[in-house]
This record gives C-alpha cells, sequence and structure tokens, in this order.
C-alpha cells in the first residue's frame, strides 16, 4: 500500500546514537520517551555525555549545527549558555562542575540599591541622556555628599545603558498607567469641508514659497480665501515658523471686513498646530482641514496661488529680509485692489437637462463682479460685517479711484519692489525684475 504518512516511533533518549536519528527526533517523526533532570548539573553532565556519544569535536559543520539544537530543545539551555558549554568540553573541563556563570564572568561591582538609586534618580530628572545622567551621579556624591552614590560617581555611560536594560532597574524605574482614549475635541482641527451655506468668513488658507538658493530660504506668501464672495487676503512672511505666522494670521483675519466664522487649511504642520488651535478658538473661529482622498478639496486657494499669487510674485528667489516691504505692499495696495478692482467668476447652479434630478454649475455674464459686489449682493450683507464697517464704507473706497488707476498703481509698485530685491540679489537673479514685468504685460 501507498502509505505516504509518517510512522512515528517512540525511543529513548540513549537509543539515539545515529544523527539521522537526532534529525528525526527534530523533524518529529520519533519521539523520545526521555524528561531532562530539573538539577542544572545533571542536565549539564547529560549533554557532556551526548558530546561525547556523537563524537562532536569530529562532526562536520553542519553535524555540529544538528547536534546543537537536539541538545538546546531537551536541556532547556539558552543559546549562549550551551555554545559556552560545548567550548569547556572542547578544552577537556568537565561540564558537571561548571556552574551557571562563566568562570571569567565580570563581578557585578553595583549592587540592587545602586540600581534602586539610579532608578529614582532617573525617574525624577525624566531620564537625560547617559553622559548628561553620570554627571548628576558624580555631583549628587562630591558636591552634596550624598552616600547612596558613592559606586555610582565611578559608572560610565556605556554601563548605565547596560543597567536601564536590567530587571532590578525596570521593576523600580517603568511605572504603567492605563490607558486613556483621548479626550473630547482634543483632535486638532475637524476633517470636514466648510459649510458655509451662503454666509461669508468661511476662508480657506494656503501657502506658497517663493524660491530658495543653495543656503537661504525665500520668503512665504499666505493666501486665504472666502469661500462665499472670494474675498483674498494675501500676506508675506520670512519663514513658516510660528512667531512669524501667527501675528499675519492675526493681522489677515483682521483685514477681513466682515467676522471670520471658518479657517479651513491642508494638513500642513504651519497650521495644524496647538498654537493656531488656541488662536482661532479664542477668536471663536471654526477650525476644518483637509480630509484623505479629497484632492480638490483646497482647489479655491491652490488656482489662486497660481492666478493671483505667482502672477504677481512670479516664481524667482525673494530673500526672506525683504518679507515686511512685501506684506506692506499687500496690506496697502494688492488686497484693496484684489477684493474692490478685480472681477471674479462665480457660479451658478442650474438643472442638468442630461441628468434629471441633477444640477450644473455655469458661469453667466451677470455672475461676474468683484468680491465687494458679491459681498453686497447677499441677502442682509450687513449683519456680517465687522463692527463699525459699513457697506457704504466700503463702496466709498472702492470708487475713490477706477479699475485701471489701481490696477496701475499695484504694476508701479511691484515693479519698483521686484525691482529693488533683483538689485540687490544681481547678477544672478537679476531676471526677476524683467520676469515681474513680462507678467504684468
Amino acid at each position: 500500500m501507498g502509505d505516504h504518512h509518517r510512522m512515528i516511533v517512540n525511543l529513548n533518549e540513549s537509543q539515539i546514537r545515529a544523527l539521522d536519528q537526532v534529525r528525526a527526533v527534530l523533524d518529529g517523526t520519533q519521539t523520545l520517551d526521555f524528561a531532562p533532570a530539573a538539577s542544572p548539573s545533571k542536565r549539564r553532565e547529560w549533554v557532556g555525555s551526548v558530546l561525547r556519544r556523537f563524537r562532536y569535536n569530529q562532526l562536520k559543520r553542519p553535524h555540529r549545527g544538528l547536534v546543537l539544537r537536539y541538545l538546546r530543545r531537551f536541556s532547556g539551555f539558552s543559546r549562549t549558555h550551551m555554545t559556552r558549554l560545548v567550548q569547556l568540553w572542547m578544552l577537556g573541563h568537565r561540564l558537571a562542575w561548571v556552574k551557571g556563570t562563566p568562570a571569567n564572568a565580570f563581578a557585578r561591582r553595583y549592587t540592587d540599591e545602586d540600581v534602586f538609586t539610579l532608578a529614582e534618580t532617573e525617574r525624577e530628572y525624566g531620564r537625560l541622556s547617559g553622559p548628561a545622567m553620570v554627571v548628576v551621579l558624580r555631583r549628587m556624591y562630591q558636591v552634596y555628599g550624598d552616600e547612596r552614590f558613592e559606586r555610582l560617581q565611578h559608572l560610565s555611560a556605556s554601563h548605565l545603558y547596560n543597567l536601564r536594560r536590567s530587571q532590578a532597574y525596570r521593576l523600580h524605574h517603568t511605572t504603567y498607567t492605563k490607558t486613556r482614549a483621548n479626550p473630547k475635541g482634543a483632535a486638532i482641527a475637524v476633517r470636514r469641508a466648510p459649510a458655509p451655506e451662503n454666509r461669508p468668513g468661511f476662508i480657506r488658507i494656503d501657502s506658497v514659497h517663493q524660491g530658495n538658493t543653495e543656503d537661504q530660504r525665500g520668503v512665504y506668501h499666505i493666501n486665504a480665501v472666502d469661500c462665499v464672495t472670494q474675498w483674498e487676503v494675501v500676506a508675506t512672511v520670512p519663514t513658516l515658523e510660528r512667531e512669524h505666522l501667527l501675528p499675519v494670521l492675526r493681522d489677515m483675519i483682521d483685514q477681513s471686513p466682515f467676522r471670520i466664522l471658518g479657517f479651513h487649511s491642508d494638513g500642513g504642520s504651519e497650521y495644524i498646530n496647538h498654537e493656531v488651535a488656541r488662536m482661532l478658538k479664542e477668536q471663536l473661529i471654526d477650525f476644518t482641514r483637509s480630509r484623505p482622498r479629497h484632492c480638490n478639496v483646497n482647489a479655491l486657494a491652490e488656482s489662486r496661488n497660481g492666478n493671483v499669487v505667482r502672477r504677481q510674485f512670479g516664481y524667482a528667489y525673494i530673500p526672506a529680509e525683504w518679507a515686511k516691504q512685501f506684506n506692506a505692499f499687500c496690506v496697502d495696495l494688492l488686497n484693496p485692489f484684489l477684493n474692490m478692482h478685480r472681477p471674479c467668476l462665480f457660479g451658478t447652479e442650474v438643472p442638468d437637462p442630461k441628468k434629471p434630478g441633477r444640477t450644473r454649475r455655469v458661469h453667466r455674464h451677470e455672475d461676474v463682479m468683484t468680491p465687494l459686489e458679491k459681498l453686497a449682493s447677499l441677502p442682509d450683507a450687513g449683519r456680517f460685517l465687522r463692527e463699525g464697517i459699513t457697506l457704504d464704507q466700503l463702496q466709498q473706497q472702492a470708487r475713490s479711484q477706477t479699475d485701471v488707476e489701481a490696477a496701475r498703481q499695484v504694476r508701479e509698485a511691484r515693479e519698483r519692489l521686484m525691482g529693488k530685491v533683483a538689485g540687490q540679489t544681481q547678477p544672478r537673479y537679476a531676471d526677476v525684475w524683467s520676469f515681474a514685468r513680462s507678467r504684468s504685460a
């Protein structure tokens, strides 16, 4: 009969005398009627008898590994201890006389009390680096005379890490606390799209970098656009560090004529941090951020990055020390021009004749207007404005100069500013001024 099942044979350990039998035991095709002795000395003696039985010193390397696997399985010794026992046997020692620790083991210098003192000290300090902690230990004895640190004053940084891995150290130093769920509202910003419901004050914000050199970074432009009116505020900062970004964000919020109700950003760390969240919470502004797999959720701000910011400033390097001048240009000239003199396209939802029950967005001629005109067209627009600001004031400011005059003023001021930057960064970045002129033309 073609029986392919392996036969299991019970053997006494003393009957295992061939390497094929050892391999069969390790593979499970043969079982042993064998119980290792509880005494470590008896188990070491058995190891020596197996090594003699198989003439271990005459075996080739693969066969030695087979015997070592057999010994480790039935002796219960670790790989390290087994290697030590084999080395002693090869030197002619009787393994039954060998103690559990090697003959040349290092004498223990630091007691359990020293380890406890070390753990207690590190718990108070919050576990410093090794070189810093050994200085603390040395000072505790040499400066303050604490007798508990007499031996620890000689502790090296490298051996400190060894003591940290010891069981005694972990017993005294490690503390376990119950896992706590995040408190309600602990996450920074909610992952959802803004819901303006035809109300101004829900802005989308993004940042634009103005190039680098080999050793210096350029300025950053911050671009915020209102979802409903497309009211846009542009600012410039030298870096996205919080000491530069937070004051500019507050100023951008104050530049808006209406109350800011929502603040939406992507997942950039310049916005998703506790400082920005705290600032928005103080002003009762809803903080939201983009959701995964919604690549076009912040498309309004990103499209303005190209249509406004890049068209105004281009792509060339602008040194960070010019951030203050460029930000003043944005506040005084660019932002009023964008909101009072630059028309924008606004979509209108109409029924889709090809898909009953669905709508599509169209852009009609009568829907092209400036952000200020869009704001004025909203029902009861005055209730959204900040205290002390009226639509009449904004419209009077818009009529103080024509659209073309405002555009010319912005262009001339930008060219002067870019020309100064080009003069400073000559000769390598002299194309900044010419690039700005070509874009404006």
